[in-house]
Formats: C-alpha cells, structure tokens, sequence
C-alpha cells in the first residue's frame, strides 16, 4: 500500500485557503498513492477554539470539505480533518473528526476519542468524545484512523501517573485486524518534544507489529508552534519516512517495501527553539496581516536575539530597530546595537529620550515633590520607549515585537505599557540562561550579536550603573528555580529539597505571584517548553499564599 504524507500548515479559519492549499498539495505529489492523509482539523486550522461555537463556521467547512472531494476526482482518497455535528440531542454538538474524501465525495468519518483539556488544549469545551478505534476499509486494507491525542495514553509505554485517560482506544486494533495504524494530528512543538514523540510512536509500532502513519500539522498559529516532523514507522518501529521540521513537506512511502531505518537528525535544543520562534514568529505577522515589524535596540541579548529572530523570520529588509537612548544608556550598548543592526542588516532609527524625560519630570514635580526618586521614574522611561514604539508602529502598520523574556515575565522585571508594549512576545517562553545559550549557538552559524553584549552584566539601563542583579537572584539560580514551580509545578517544599534557600524560594515565589496581573496584560507569546504563560497558563489574579507557614 502506497501511502501520502501532506504536512500543511493552515490558517485557522481560512476555509477556503486551507483547501485550497491540500488541493495543491495534493496535485504536486510526485507519485500515485492508495491514501493521502492531511493532519487534525486541517480544513479549520488547530485549534479552532471558539469559532467551533459558530454553527456557520461548522456548516460552512462541510461545504469546503464537499468542494474539495468534488475537486479531487480522479485523485486518490484523501483523509482530511473537520469537525462534524453530532446528530445525537446528547453530548457536545460536535465531534473531531477526520472525514474520507473519496470519488467526489465524502464518504466516511472517524471520531477523536481522547479530549485533552490539559495545558494549552480545552476540548472537551467543544467536542463529544467516540468510544473506541474505528477502521476504514480501502483497497483490501483495514487501516485504524486516530487523531492526535488517541495515541497518547498507552499504558506500556506511559507511567500510571503520567496516563490521563482510563481507556486507551488503540488498545482495539487486534480485535479490528488492522492492518495500519494512522494518526492525524496537530500536536504543538515543545523543547524535547519531538524526540518523545518519536519513541512513543515507535513503541506503539512494535506493540501493535503494523505499520504507523504519524501526520502532524506545521506552523505557527497563535501563540502555538507546529513543528511536523510527520513519520512513517515499520512494524519493528523503525523510522522509513521522515518528512521535514517547521515547513511544509508531502512524503510517499510503500508500505510494503522493506526500507532502512532513518536516524533521528541530530539537532540541540537551541536549534530547534530557534526554528520554533522564527516559524512562529514569520506565521503569527503574516496570518494577521503584517509584513513588517520592528522593536526597540536596546544593545542588550534579548533585543539582538528577538532582532535576530525577526530578520530570519520576514527579512532583514522588513525589520525596524529602534534605539532610544537615555541618560543612562551606555556608549557600549548604543554602539552594540549598531553592531548588531549593520551584521544583520537591519533598519534603524535614534529617537533620544532624554528630553521627554525631562518634561516628564517638570509635569509631575509638583505631585511628586520631596520623594526621592525610585522605580517610578525608571518605569516612566520604559513608558516613553513604549509609547514611541507603538507610535511607529500605528504609523507604518508596523507589527511591534517585544523583547522581554520568560524569567523577566516570571517575576515581574518587566513594565506594563513600557517594555511589554507590543502585539507578539517572541522569547516569552524562553528563559535568560537559554538566551544566552540560543545566542551563542547561533553566533557559532553566523556571528551576528556582538561578543560584548554576550559577556556584559545584563542591565535595563534605567538609573546609573544598574544590573539586573540589583533586583534579582542570578540567573542560573532564578531559571532553575523558575523551571521546578512552572513546569513541574512544585511546591517550596520540594524546591528547596533540592537545594535552595528558603527565604530566596519564597521571594520568587511571592514575585511570581504578584506579577499575574502583568502577565494577563502581556502579548500573545510564542510557547516552546512545556508550560508558557499563556492559554495553558490559567492562575487567578487575586489570590492568597497558600504555601505561607
């Protein structure tokens, strides 16, 4: 049996477009194939989230859906993602559902069975829930069709306390005879990720001894990043057909032919956060309709590297970065933003605030009178340099890219409408030590980030002499602690058995806490380790301590 991989990134809710790009897809194969198979929901786009609650939006992909099988006449069948009404007055109204597009027509369905509501997915808002696997018989084949998290809770490969769903429908393929097992999917690129996925596909391979047919979505939509990497795996696991990472890829494969195995590419993680922010990033501008951006050049490493990012991502050409020097800026930090501009051959233009920092400071002495000045100045100029990048961005239909990272979003070191300004946080999910890490990686491709700014204290540059360290603990030690309460969701007790100090667990902690409210008012940011402050990030604003002794 000769089977089609079309690895397509869709925008969610372009109906129309999305069809349009299988059908293309489909036209632009190399060769014939017994089964072409598109990933989760790829007439909508995932995750379609609210837009499901439309009854037109679902009414209206059935349509396209109908359109595209008439289109294919004479193609071969084609699994495509929809979500279907459930004709029960029971349930959810809808299912997840992949649809058979066959002869002009469509002529089956297959229903998801595990709903996932964890981290950034809520399903079960939306769809109904199948009870079991479900087979679709072509060509004398029996191939057993899932989608996405139904290969996701095996209990011979996944810890108990790791399963979260009593029933495995997988489970029923011996029973069905299956003689292929096929998944779609849409399953969003994190840190480690892919590399999991492809033992626990390859276990499933040799569990079941058939062969597996993993197709994963591609793109970013949102603030999720869709890596592919869509994989053909023989009965013993071994991996025959690997389609490609973070772009678009149609791959036919035999499955009947006896093919070597296919190494897992050697790729860090700095390369692969790398290609998920500059996907994420080039996808999130043109899918709202930006084609070009610009941030503020602060001479620091979150600025080269979101500058870095962004000129990957659209093209030097398309990049504005913005220096603003103050009182405080260094000659070394203005002359490495200029550096970093000129090797990546960016835009720039110098707006100097110091006099507005001057009329800030004559229209509040009388209000501010005999108190010392503190923080409060210091977020005044962030609020200038916010207020003139959004002022370029509102002129020039500009895309503002902020440049603030994961352990700054953590604590709060960061200002409501100053720095935070902006419509897409890019390394918002990327912690400063893997900053450095990412930047220097990529220094090793193509020296573009000066050495200086690579080696200086890191330093917002608001009152005289500052480093970070003035506010918070060192990085190494923030980011590990950072790591433990987000991503593994411990509590003090447990981060300070392994290792760190109480009084400074419980002052991070206390300053995760009180910055939520900023984090409710920051831009959509680009999720690329296992839990982002974003739609998988849901803790209330006003809230007690509950781990205060």
């Amino acid at each position: 049996m000769r089977l089609a991989i079309l690895q397509v990134n869709p925008t969610i809710g372009d109906l129309e477009g999305n069809a349009a790009r299988i059908e293309r897809a489909v036209r632009a194969l190399p060769g014939s194939a017994d089964l072409i198979v598109t990933p989760e929901m790829s007439i909508t786009g995932y995750p379609p989230r609210d837009l499901l609650l439309h009854a037109g939006f679902v009414a209206r992909t059935s349509e396209v859906a109908a359109r595209l099988s008439r289109n294919l006449t004479g193609f071969p069948p084609v699994l495509v993602g929809v979500p279907e009404p459930n004709p029960s007055p029971r349930g959810r109204p809808l299912f997840n559902a992949a649809a058979l597009l066959q002869a002009g027509t469509v002529t089956s369905h297959v229903r998801k069975t595990l709903l996932p509501t964890y981290d950034v997915f809520d399903e079960d808002r939306y769809f109904e829930p199948w009870t079991g696997a479900q087979v679709i018989e072509l060509g004398g084949a029996r191939l057993a069709v899932s989608i996405c998290e139904d290969v996701w809770n095996d209990p011979d490969f996944w810890r108990r306390s790791r399963r979260r769903y009593h029933e495995d429908p997988i489970d029923e393929i011996d029973e069905l005879g299956a003689h292929v097992l096929v998944n779609m999917s849409a399953s969003p690129f994190a840190v480690g990720k892919p590399a999991l996925r492809e033992r626990m596909l390859a276990s499933l391979a040799r569990k079941y001894a058939v062969p597996l047919v993993y197709v994963n979505q591609v793109g970013g939509n949102d603030d999720l990043v869709f890596d592919g990497r869509s994989l053909v795996l023989a009965p013993d696991g071994r991996v025959v057909a690997r389609a490609a990472a973070f772009c678009e890829d149609g791959v036919l494969v035999d499955l009947g032919e006896s093919a070597p195995g296919l190494p897992a590419p050697d790729v860090g993680d700095e390369a692969d956060i790398f290609r998920a922010l500059v996907l994420g990033t080039r996808d999130y501008a043109a899918k709202c309709g930006f084609a070009e951006v610009l941030l503020g050049l602060s001479g620091g490493i979150d600025s080269a590297l979101t500058a870095a990012i962004a000129a990957e991502a659209l093209g030097p050409a398309h990049v504005l970065g913005v220096l603003m020097p103050s009182p405080y800026s260094t000659e070394g930090s203005i002359a490495d933003a200029q550096a970093l501009a000129s090797a990546l051959g960016i835009r720039t233009e110098t707006l100097p605030i110091a006099d507005i920092m001057r009329a800030f400071d004559e229209a509040l002495a009388g209000p501010f009178d005999r108190r010392a000045p503190d923080v409060t100045e210091e977020n005044i100029q962030a609020r200038i340099r916010g207020n003139l990048l959004m002022a370029l961005s509102n002129k020039f239909g500009s895309l503002l890219l902020t440049t603030g990272n994961k352990s700054e979003l953590a604590v709060g070191y960061c200002t409501l409408y100053g720095d935070m300004s902006g419509g897409l946080a890019v390394i918002a999910d990327v912690p400063k030590t893997m900053v450095y890490r990412i930047s220097r990686w990529l220094n090793g491709q193509r020296p573009v980030i000066p050495e200086s700014t690579l080696t200086k204290a890191p330093s917002a540059e608001l009152r005289p002499n500052q480093t970070d360290q003035d506010s918070l603990p060192p990085y190494d030690v923030l980011d590990a602690i950072l790591e433990r309460h987000i991503e593994r969701n411990q509590s003090v007790e447990e981060i300070v058995a392994g290792g760190f100090d109480e009084a400074l667990v419980r002052r991070v902690m206390r300053l995760v806490r009180m910055a939520e409210f900023k984090r409710k008012q920051a831009a959509p940011g680009l999720k690329v380790t296992d839990r982002a402050f974003g739609s998988g990030w849901r803790m209330p604003i006003a809230r007690g301590d509950w781990e205060r002794r």
